[in-house]
């Protein structure tokens, strides 16, 4: 973030690539639609929530996610607003996917925090703020439903205070709530901005005003609703601190709009925020050195892998961020792990559900690469140096279950279909050192019938998730001999996962206490970096 870098590319620095983050139900996935709507991207927000079968979101494509209306897979999409390009990168708000949310937010340059005006912050939204902190993201909030009964403004703004140890100013300020809400009243521009009830796609009127005296403002709100506007919004200057842009860039501050997401009312606000506050392609981690955004040579990681995104082709497309150049289709990169060269005859450019072929890309956007699995999350592509982006986590699963084939001759087929989703991130699969079967470990308990829903629907084979001993995995690091005595003698406990490394399957406490105790030169850990 510091000021002494060259000023990037002007196709470079009109990027803002940022996630959306929330607790599930505070209206990401309706806010996500309207900024499509605003961005050019659809042209009314009715289309996207249609009647009957139509019924589906832009950018929710999973059979599963239709059948229960939340989003389980992170999608990435791009649109142009104004002069900027945004690249929105959704991310699950279930906490049964933090992982894949976790992952997400390595790839993108800052966060905006949905948050509900009735509920405040929730726990969820708590434990992807804080994986925020630890990069320093950058984070815009947004407080939804507004058009409900909400609480008081200024709790709202403590609760964010206080949970999320960061500074909020207010960026527009609410007129009343619920049914009597009428708008806000934008700190940033002092202009009047008016909420429109009869039609939620048409964008609500705005008022310039020389203030809050201006007599006009009568015209608009009811007297006493003005009165205690004038008396917060006095209130919110004295008490609140002022923005502060750097203060912003550095994560130590986030400035809050109000509004109606449904009632596409303060979205606007809010993405021309994006586009002010917002932090530019920024420098990427890796080794052996960071890769700078205004680097001619094109480099880029995968932090995403889906599968069958469309089931007629047993396709799966890798997510890349690119870290830095000008990318241009059938280019040919290095993928660093395996040193081989890789043409992209045909990245994608995601719409939502939509595809297009990406003829170009900037540092900071995010492009689809479709593969037969060869790229794997962690992954590094570049123009032929040996970078490798660092940071992106693998935890280890909180719940774990054995699983067979319904039918027992088609064991071989399992064993596909679960690697498959282990490349893809989407479980961890351990493969026993004795006996035969797969233990798979998730981080939620919804994860096992998204696995079992999707095992059965894209590979046509029923599967049996059965309880099992262990309830915790850790990956096992130490010299080459230290782990193989290690592992005969411990053969009950040993697996391999999908990268072949070992892992021990714990019952208790008591079984990683005692390896600590008994044997000093292992270390046990809970994390793995995504790369080999």
């Amino acid at each position: 973030m510091l000021d002494n870098r060259p000023s990037l590319p002007p196709e470079i620095a009109r990027r803002r690539t940022f996630a959306i983050i929330s607790h599930p139900d505070a209206g990401k996935t309706t806010l996500t639609e309207k900024f499509l709507l605003y961005g050019g991207a659809i042209q009314m927000a009715g289309q996207v929530r249609a009647k009957g079968e139509a019924r589906r979101t832009r950018s929710d494509f999973m059979q599963m996610e239709k059948d229960r209306g939340i989003s389980v897979s992170a999608s990435a999409m791009s649109f142009d607003f104004g002069k900027f390009r945004f690249n929105l990168v959704d991310t699950p708000g279930h906490s049964d996917f933090s992982e894949d949310t976790y992952r997400t937010l390595t790839a993108v340059d800052a966060a905006v925090m949905v948050i509900d005006g009735a509920k405040g912050v929730e726990s969820q939204t708590q434990k992807l703020f804080e994986v925020c902190r630890l990069r320093d993201l950058p984070i815009l909030t947004f407080c939804n439903k507004m058009d409900r009964e909400a609480r008081d403004t200024f709790e709202i703004i403590d609760e964010i205070q206080e949970n999320l140890a960061i500074d909020v100013t207010p960026a527009s300020w609410p007129i009343g709530m619920g049914r009597d809400f009428l708008g806000c009243y934008d700190m940033l521009n002092d202009r009047l901005e008016l909420m429109d009830r009869a039609d939620r796609n048409k964008v609500a009127e705005s008022i310039s005003l020389q203030g809050l005296d201006d007599p006009r403002m009568a015209d608009h709100i009811p007297e006493a609703l003005l009165e205690q506007l004038r008396e917060e919004v006095e209130m919110a200057r004295e008490l609140l601190p002022a923005l502060d842009p750097q203060s912003v860039l550095e994560g130590h501050m986030t400035p809050i709009w109000f509004g109606s997401a449904i009632n596409s009312f303060g979205v606007k606000e809010l993405m021309q925020g994006i586009g002010t506050y917002g932090p530019e392609p920024q420098v990427q981690k890796a080794t052996p050195r960071e890769i700078a955004p205004e680097e001619t040579k094109v480099a880029g990681f995968v932090f995403k892998v889906q599968a069958n995104m469309d089931p007629k082709h047993r396709d799966r497309v890798a997510f890349v961020r690119l870290a830095s150049g000008h990318f241009e289709r059938g280019m040919k990169l290095t993928h660093v792990r395996t040193k081989k060269p890789m043409a992209i005859s045909n990245p994608v450019l995601f719409l939502a559900a939509d595809r297009e072929l990406a003829e170009e890309a900037w540092a900071g956007d995010i492009i689809g690469i479709p593969n037969h699995g060869q790229l794997r999350i962690g992954d590094t592509l570049t123009e032929g140096e040996a970078l490798k982006v660092t940071g992106i986590p693998s935890f280890a699963p909180e719940l774990l279950q054995s699983v067979r084939a319904g039918d027992p001759m088609k064991a071989k087929h399992l064993e596909k279909a679960l690697m498959q989703f282990a490349e893809e991130g989407a479980a961890k699969v351990f493969k026993p050192m004795i006996g035969s079967g797969f233990i798979v470990g998730v981080v939620g308990a919804l994860q096992f019938e998204v696995l079992g829903s999707r095992i059965e629907l894209e590979y046509g084979l029923p599967v049996r998730f059965d309880a099992s001993q262990f309830t915790s995995a850790r990956w096992v690091h130490g010299p080459k001999e230290a782990v193989e005595k290690f592992s005969q003698a411990n053969k009950q406990h040993i697996s391999y996962d999908h990268d072949g490394d070992v892992v021990y399957l714990t019952r208790l406490q008591w079984d990683i206490d005692r390896v600590e105790r008994d044997y000093p030169d292992i270390t046990l850990s809970a994390t793995k970096e995504m790369m080999v």
